[in-house]
């Protein structure tokens, strides 16, 4: 279901249609317009209008940068994921190994104790 906010940046009326929630668009003009003004405050020569389409910019690109870095971290996250793939299938080779050589043992201690045995009956 669609939202009509009407938010006020830089004296100026906007109606925005959105699904997010009023509290949401609210905080977001806000923060738009406090970096419009830190602009336009800090040079008078700098108007709403091009003061807006700065930060617009700055936003694109800290969007950009933070969208290379998701994609980064999910390389990241798909490696560590495979490597403990891997690292599960070693650990399941290794624990039949285990029990393969467990088998073993206990089949070679009978086969002593089944001599011990006959040594001690021919003795």
């Amino acid at each position: 279901m669609l939202n009509r906010v009407k938010v006020v940046i830089c004296g100026k009326e906007y109606v925005v249609q959105t699904e997010e929630a009023p509290s949401y668009v609210y905080s977001l003009a806000k923060t738009l317009e406090k970096k419009i003004l830190s602009i336009t405050e800090t040079n008078t020569r700098v108007s709403a209008h091009h003061a807006a389409v700065m930060v617009a910019l700055s936003t694109l690109d800290e969007l950009s940068k933070s969208t290379a870095n998701v994609e980064t971290i999910r390389a990241q996250v798909k490696e560590y994921v495979d490597e403990a793939g891997k690292a599960r299938i070693e650990r399941d080779l290794a624990l039949r190994e285990n029990e393969s050589l467990k088998a073993k043992i206990a089949q070679l201690e009978n086969i002593v104790k089944l001599k011990s045995l006959k040594d001690s009956l021919d003795g």
